[in-house]
């Protein structure tokens, strides 16, 4: 009967959200975006063949690793069919921007990131808070094991510079999903994946000398990572971390593992609309625009049912994730000094 009364709850949100038109299509947004990105990409271009060999590119790079950011968050949308009903546009766009425009893998990123949607912050299904490199709570500092223990006892000290080879890691994981048997149209992701690998570092070696074309990588790739860590880490590090067979219905699984952030105009565009993280894990397929709407019925209806409705500024977010690492690898420091 619990059960039922809790998924009812969803139903009545989920309605109500409806009735106020946030799950329409918002195509004329969407065009607006897609162009505007588009066109910040194509001028990046220009301007990189124009400048040619000059230390000029740097400052170039890491605008690229801000468009390269905006670029991610547009397939993003893609990959929760936010922008087309459609599953067919989604995945040619989709693939168009993420394997060839930046050199992020479509494929493994729907795989992962509909895993991460379906169980957020679940040690053992969550993708996301899997102990790789880094822990996520105590229980996974007691268990590590190679690197990510020799990492767990600094690892809140050592977040940040990690993702400057986040962007790295993102290309990499791309390709080495490609050998995974889920992995579907895998030649076509690989093909798209390479001819991105190919010009990028074309015109590198073409345009600049080797010593700033190695400087231009590593800011460009550095910053992006830093840029999508920044975007992707608030929304759920430092929440608390579910284990086992979580006794909970979607609505609350989706809420108590979330954060929003708040922030104007500057934030909403910066993170892609991500900041309303809550607001997009309950209803993965709205449309950007209409996440700042929804925010006010969720939070309304949250205080409604009593369940605690998680929101903070940016910089504050960041803190709570790094206080949360940082508790997180309090057994690995015992440990060392015992």
């Amino acid at each position: 009967m619990a059960q039922a009364t809790m998924a009812s709850d969803y139903s009545c949100l989920s309605r109500r959200i409806r009735q106020a038109g946030l799950l329409d299509r918002r195509p004329l947004y969407y065009f607006a975006r897609l162009s505007t990105v588009a066109g910040l990409f194509a001028a990046g271009l220009i301007a990189f063949f124009a400048l040619g060999d000059s230390w000029l590119q740097i400052p170039l790079a890491a605008y690229f690793a801000i468009v390269f950011a905006q670029v991610a968050l547009v397939a993003h949308d893609l990959a929760h069919r936010q922008i087309f009903v459609m599953k067919g546009p989604s995945d040619v766009l989709g693939r168009l921007a993420g394997n060839l425009g930046i050199g992020l893998g479509y494929g493994w990123w729907m795989n992962k990131h509909t895993r991460h949607h379906a169980n957020p912050n679940h040690e053992d299904l969550d993708p996301d808070v899997v102990p790789d490199v880094l822990v996520w709570s105590q229980e996974q500092a007691r268990n590590s094991k190679g690197l990510a223990r020799f990492i767990g006892r600094r690892q809140a000290f050592l977040f940040y510079p990690l993702l400057l080879l986040e962007g790295l890691n993102l290309h990499v994981s791309g390709v080495r999903a490609l050998r995974q048997p889920w992995m579907k149209h895998r030649v076509l992701e690989g093909t798209l994946l390479f001819a991105h690998f190919g010009l990028y570092l074309a015109a590198l070696a073409l345009t600049l000398s080797p010593g700033k074309a190695l400087v231009f990588f590593a800011v460009h790739q550095g910053l992006f990572g830093v840029y999508m860590g920044c975007v992707f880490a608030p929304g759920h590090k430092g929440m608390p971390t579910l284990t086992g067979e979580a006794d909970l219905d979607f609505l609350r699984k989706q809420v108590l593992t979330t954060r929003n952030v708040r922030g104007g105009w500057f934030v909403d565009i910066a993170m892609g609309g991500l900041n309303y993280q809550i607001e997009h894990h309950l209803f993965p397929n709205m449309p950007t625009p209409s996440l700042r709407e929804a925010r006010p019925i969720v939070r309304a209806y949250c205080r409604q049912l009593g369940l605690p409705y998680c929101e903070t500024g940016f910089v504050s977010s960041h803190v709570e994730a790094i206080r949360h690492l940082h508790d997180a690898g309090a057994p690995i420091r015992r440990e060392a000094t015992s």
